[in-house]
């Protein structure tokens, strides 16, 4: 196959057209050139494509910047970046009156004011946010779109990012994208593990099944320092269909009971996202379970408002309801655990930024899933990181010149997407090696399966097992340009993969349960790990970095 060779050049380059990618790029369009570089369609691309029925983050009026910090780092046993956490709490509200102002539809009551759902939570009717925010940047002269455009990898010269190298998935084309600026917004990596559903139903889960860990596999391999893999994200789902829980236990206030009734999450600790989680893992170990949500005891209002909200954004729930010809009043909702993703806005996987989101290697930002160090950010801590992302990314960029590669530097990225083309002799195909590394991640890396927990010879055993998966993947042959997209999706999972065991065994405790449930340390161990694990990958070497503690009101700068 011959590629044409096409070059772009721009201000700033943002990777991924989700909720970050969009929100960041409206905010440098007001005085910088900026191109969104998205796989799919922004219109309906991302965590946000089906839609959302809350804005999960957001300061109500008992709440302070100051509160959702603690509750943050409450949540997660300390290890949280409070500093980063912090900015973006400063932002939750000032970006959802943006996102308002855009035209999504926020609930409120007669007096006018934002209906919660939680303490920290606002419903809202979100189904077209995502298609909202598309118009916005369609809208805006300054945005150009190119999607349907894997990007690959980042170009680096003279130790800094210039731009980003990839192909279209729908023409025979290789991109070369100069920029002054780049900012990766790609989400986190779904599809590591084997999913709660089998065959053709696998795609049916938690995480966008099309968010690979594109940017953190680009990041590791251009060797830029990432933060807290280790802390792997598991969500607590109706069953089967893998809607969303809280739908029911905040937005209606509904407990979580084992099969005999019993309230059970308080026998394991206080009802944190975490321990509702733990505590039905352990209840269905103990032989208490299946556990449930109890909805039987709701009200017809309360069960018209559910079935409208799952519609919102997971119509497979309410869709089961009325195929079963049951409903929330006539049964208790069923709950499981999920497969573990790498994710930085529900988790703190990603990358290690500093407060402007800049990442280690100059030019790079961070914003949204892909950046570290702070969880619960969801869309609106999205919104707000894309925002100083952007804003530090324009300040950066003013006078700064331009670099390019040259005709020889060009064809050493080409040669790589090339030979996939080449390998016709290859073996195995992506859904044979997918499938092992799936099996493998499952079955030694604290899978479903496992009951999320693992031990030190499983991961050393999974770490030569994913080793010889790499290799194999890059002898897969591409019989076309969609085929060569599947190749890099799971080309990408691999490293982010290969970077997470290193994590998991370099954190000798068991810090939050499921998420992170070493069999060999079950105890918290505040003594040598209250600090953040890092990590460098470099000659093919994942190299684990300890960093101490960053406070909320601290000024953290890269020194590295």
């Amino acid at each position: 196959m011959k590629l044409k060779t096409e070059i772009i050049r721009t201000d700033i380059l943002i990777i991924g057209g989700g909720a970050a990618g969009c929100f960041a790029a409206l905010t440098a369009a007001k005085t910088s050139k900026v191109l969104i570089a998205e796989k799919a369609n922004i219109k309906r691309s991302g965590c946000l494509a089906a839609g959302v029925n809350a804005l999960n983050a957001y300061i109500t009026k008992e709440e302070t910047p100051e509160s959702f910090v603690e509750y943050v780092k409450k949540e997660f046993n300390n290890i949280v970046r409070e500093d980063l956490v912090y900015s973006i709490a400063k932002r939750l509200n000032s970006v959802t009156r943006d996102i308002e102002e855009l035209g999504l539809t926020i609930l409120k009551d007669e007096q006018g004011r934002y209906v919660t759902r939680g303490k920290r939570s606002i419903k809202i009717n979100g189904e077209n946010i995502k298609p909202i925010l598309s118009q916005a940047v369609y809208k805006s002269k300054n945005i150009e779109v190119k999607n349907k455009l894997n990007i690959t990898d980042y170009i680096i010269k003279s130790g800094k990012v210039i731009g980003a190298v990839g192909f279209s998935i729908t023409e025979e084309k290789f991109y070369i994208i100069y920029a002054k600026a780049v900012i990766c917004t790609t989400g986190g990596a779904a599809g590591i593990y084997k999913p709660n559903n089998p065959n053709f139903s696998r795609h049916k889960m938690w995480y966008s099944p099309f968010n690979t860990g594109a940017g953190y596999a680009m990041g590791i391999r251009a060797g830029a320092e990432m933060t807290t893999f280790e802390m792997r994200f598991i969500a607590l789902r109706c069953k089967d269909t893998i809607a969303p829980t809280g739908t029911i236990a905040q937005g209606i206030k509904t407990p979580q009971i084992n099969s005999k009734e019993e309230l059970y999450v308080k026998k394991y600790g206080k009802p944190t996202t975490i321990n509702r989680l733990y505590a039905t893992v352990m209840e269905n170990l103990n032989g208490n379970g299946p556990c449930y949500l109890k909805t039987t005891d709701i009200n017809e209002e309360q069960e018209k408002e559910l079935l409208k909200a799952y519609l919102n954004m997971a119509p497979a729930q309410t869709l089961k309801w009325i195929e079963n010809g049951t409903s929330p009043r006539t049964e208790n909702v069923e709950i499981e655990g999920t497969e573990p993703y790498i994710v930085g806005g529900h988790a703190a996987s990603g990358y290690w930024i500093d407060a402007s989101r800049r990442t280690t290697i100059e030019g790079l930002y961070a914003a949204g899933d892909v950046a570290g160090g702070s969880p619960k950010k969801y869309v609106t801590g999205s919104f707000a990181e894309g925002e100083i992302a952007a804003v530090e990314a324009v300040i950066y960029i003013k006078d700064l010149k331009q670099e390019e590669l040259s005709n020889e530097e060009i064809e050493v990225h080409l040669k790589v997407v090339r030979d996939f083309f080449e390998n016709k002799d290859s073996k195995f195909n992506v859904e044979q090696v997918e499938e092992l590394m799936q099996k493998i991640m499952d079955e030694y890396c604290g899978g479903i399966s496992q009951n999320y927990s693992y031990s030190s010879n499983k991961l050393k055993l999974a770490q030569e097992k994913i080793e010889e998966l790499i290799k194999i993947t890059y002898k897969l042959y591409a019989s076309d340009m969609h085929n060569l997209l599947f190749i890099y999706e799971l080309l990408d999972r691999l490293y982010v993969a290969k970077v997470l065991i290193k994590h998991m065994l370099a954190r000798c405790e068991t810090r939050w349960h499921c998420y992170e449930e070493f069999q060999d340390y079950p105890q918290v161990d505040d003594k040598n790990y209250l600090k953040y694990i890092n990590s460098v990958y470099k000659n093919g070497e994942v190299n684990i970095i300890f960093r101490d503690l960053v406070g909320r009101d601290e000024i953290y700068e890269h020194k590295n």
